[in-house]
């Protein structure tokens, strides 16, 4: 009877293509005293997370329906990551001017770059519309603005506004964006605000795209279906107001949440994009291009956050790995650790995962404040100094939009290729670590004697 072979699991791949990746970082001094911290990117993963995400959608999709996938810049703000989405035809959906300037230098096109802010100014719209970038607009005083650019400039520009379902929040309160007060976008459920994004639209006929945003870390999946179901109810209504199809252009937004306990990727955008299709079947009808905004759910399983354990200690019978891994890498677990928790994983001092008897112990970072740890009371293999951590899932948000307490200095950020059969790393530098001069530079360093010069 022949044996059945059967292929590992995709998480199992990354798991064994991490742990690799590690062994060859400190190997090759990425790790050192030097340098206690960085940051690697696993490029396949990046490469599979695109892929599915196209492969999903597509699936549900009519023959030829317009869909665009633009990366929620924010969530890994590098200029290389974003030119391997680019190439992978994936998009960027900017935030801001510094955003922008990201994705243009990322050679992201102008057609498939979306602008959403709640604050544009005047210049920022008027940059956009010159370039054909797509442009959500925020509120009525917005629309008011682009009244006038409109009536000055021709553009080739998507223009929509943003709507906000309002319905209700997630298990993250500050992550929630379709709550009754969010400060994002026209409150629907206001009163008059319906009938006034209506005409909103009959009175301007270069409207021609709706967005909202409901999902985000912490939003299950059926409130994100409920928030696209009442997007495209909108779209419906007032396309039979206007007796055309003037709207052309749906966007849904991302947020799909990411699941910090395991490799696994679950939810994910399958089950995502069939979860829409049985919900909101007209959005695949091909009536509508879309465009989705995922960013964390695109990076958080290709990152990881590699530091070495400067001292091992203890108090209060408690034991202490004291690391340079912590809020300037981890903000949001520091400061929020119910709601952001990280996985953390234990190596020894040449990059090999540590063993023993698990011994619950705090990892601390470096900063000078008590809450500075990324996990409390955490059963791991008795961390020594010498030895090495890693925060897992830190591909969005972690090490690519540091924290600059205490000046430490933003980590080196290393994107791979592993191939564990052969035990072989392909690393390239994708940001330099910060030294000490530029540290300098930014906190005012040629400006040394302006005060004392008043």
């Amino acid at each position: 009877m022949a044996l059945e072979h059967t292929l590992p699991a995709p998480h199992d791949l990354l798991a064994a293509r991490r742990e690799t990746a590690v062994r060859a970082a400190v190997a090759e001094g990425l790790v050192s005293d030097d340098e206690p911290v960085a940051a690697l990117l696993d490029a396949d993963a990046v490469r599979e997370s695109a892929r599915a995400l196209h492969g999903a959608f597509a699936e549900v999709a009519a023959p030829g329906q317009r869909i665009l996938h633009a990366f929620a810049v924010k969530a890994a703000s590098l200029v290389p990551v974003l030119r391997l989405l680019d190439a992978e035809g994936v998009g960027a959906e900017v935030a801001s001017p510094g955003e922008l300037a990201l994705a243009r230098a990322a050679g992201v096109a102008s057609s498939r770059t979306v602008f959403d802010s709640p604050a544009k100014t005047h210049a920022e719209l008027r940059q956009a519309l010159a370039l054909g970038i797509a442009v959500n607009a925020d509120n009525p005083e917005e629309l008011t603005r682009l009244d006038a650019l409109m009536a000055d400039a021709m553009t080739s520009s998507p223009i929509g506004i943003r709507v906000n379902p309002q319905l209700g929040a997630g298990a993250i309160d500050a992550m929630s964006t379709a709550t009754a007060t969010s400060k994002f976008g026209v409150a629907l459920r206001d009163p008059g605000a319906r009938d006034w994004v209506v005409r909103a639209y009959l009175d301007r006929p270069w409207l021609t795209t709706l967005h909202n945003h409901t999902g985000s870390q912490g939003i299950p999946l059926e409130l994100m279906a409920a928030g696209v179901r009442e997007l495209y109810a909108l779209a419906e209504e007032i396309n039979e107001a206007a007796g055309r199809r003037q709207i052309t252009t749906l966007d849904i937004g991302g947020g799909l949440p990411v699941n910090f306990t395991s490799d696994e990727v679950t939810p994910s955008f399958t089950d995502y994009a069939q979860l829409l299709r049985r919900e909101v079947p007209g959005l695949f009808s091909g009536a509508y291009g879309l465009v989705t905004e995922f960013g964390r759910a695109l990076l958080a399983k290709a990152g990881t956050v590699l530091a070495r354990v400067e001292y091992a200690k203890s108090a209060g019978g408690r034991p202490i790995a004291v690391t340079h891994a912590g809020v300037q890498v981890a903000v949001r677990t520091v400061f929020a650790p119910e709601a952001w928790p990280l996985r953390v994983t234990a190596y020894d001092a040449k990059g090999v995962p540590k063993t023993g008897a698990p011994v619950a112990q705090d990892v601390a970072g470096p900063a000078c404040f008590a809450g500075d740890l990324v996990a409390r009371d955490r059963a791991l293999p008795r961390l020594a100094a010498g030895d090495h951590v890693a925060l897992l899932d830190t591909g969005a948000y972690y090490f690519s939009t540091p924290f600059s307490y205490n000046s430490l200095a933003r980590p080196g950020v290393y994107g791979f290729t592993a191939d564990p059969a052969t035990d072989t790393v392909r690393f390239a530098r994708l940001r330099r670590p910060q030294s000490l001069t530029e540290i300098v530079a930014e906190s005012g360093g040629a400006y040394g004697d302006a005060l004392t010069g008043l």
